[in-house]
């Protein structure tokens, strides 16, 4: 599970890339379980870490 928030923290420094896109290419079918699984392995939402970045 961490290569799957490796490349998600790669791709929310595009802030291109929509949140929910991102969940989908990383093979999420909802974002709501997307944002849970980075939150339960990094201690922020993915909104939170792009902000910071």
């Amino acid at each position: 599970m961490w290569l799957v928030i490796e490349e998600a923290n790669g791709r929310l420094f595009d802030a291109n890339n929509a949140i929910n896109d991102i969940s989908l290419q990383l093979g999420f079918k909802y974002q709501q379980h997307f944002t849970r699984l980075f939150k339960q392995k990094t201690g922020i939402k993915p909104n939170e870490f792009r902000n910071l970045n």
